[in-house]
């Protein structure tokens, strides 16, 4: 039986072969048509998640939050690691816990250093699909919401704080310390209002459009 169809498939060969050599016309279904092949549905799935998949507003917001937590950390760990210790300073030195203004920017400072090491973790579990703390409308909500809060909180203890600079004595190692943490707290203020930005066109695009 698969000598015979060997045999009948050779001979269609030849004839099309010799028509084709006299320039007789060809019938369209003689030659063999090859199957396309079909997209695999794993692959599709694939290139649909993951990074390449996530709205670049999402991207950007995230690196953002990696500023936000950097500046804020920065920020924290100069007035901790830089101000003078009990044990170590002289009688005429200050120290952090003398300014009342010092600790309250110290305190926003580690506030900001928290929400930003949270959304940090937010934005990573979703952009790599590792699972969803929250829902997208509950998400866009509480950032708003936070973002503002935390932009008024940043800019009301940086100046206070720089009041506090003001009175503090310019060899003291407390006012260099208070330098470094005032202008990394007013980066940290100006990256989170950006953030507070954004989360306010994602809440708008949500409800108006």
């Amino acid at each position: 039986m698969e000598v015979s169809k060997e045999s009948m498939q050779g001979e269609k060969a030849l004839s099309l072969s010799k028509s084709m050599a006299k320039g007789l016309p060809v019938p369209a279904g003689s030659f063999p048509q090859q199957p396309f092949p079909t997209p695999s549905p794993f692959s599709i799935s694939v290139a649909s998640t993951g990074w390449s998949s996530r709205p670049p507003i999402n991207l950007y917001s995230l690196f953002l939050r990696f500023l936000a937590f950097l500046f804020s950390f920065v920020s924290a760990l100069s007035l901790v690691v830089l101000s003078p210790k009990k044990k170590d300073r002289e009688s005429s030195a200050s120290s952090l816990g003398e300014y009342s203004e010092l600790m309250y920017c110290f305190t926003i400072t580690m506030l900001a250093f928290a929400y930003s090491v949270f959304q940090l973790f937010k934005g990573i579990l979703e952009i790599a699909d590792k699972g969803i703390i929250m829902s997208d409308k509950v998400s866009d909500y509480t950032s708003f919401i936070v973002d503002q809060l935390l932009v008024y909180l940043l800019v009301s203890s940086s100046s206070v704080a720089i009041g506090a600079i003001k009175t503090i004595e310019a060899s003291s190692p407390l006012r260099k310390a208070s330098i470094i943490s005032v202008g990394f707290s007013f980066a940290t203020f100006l990256v989170i209002t950006i953030c507070a930005l954004l989360s306010g066109y994602k809440l708008c695009k949500r409800i108006i459009w």
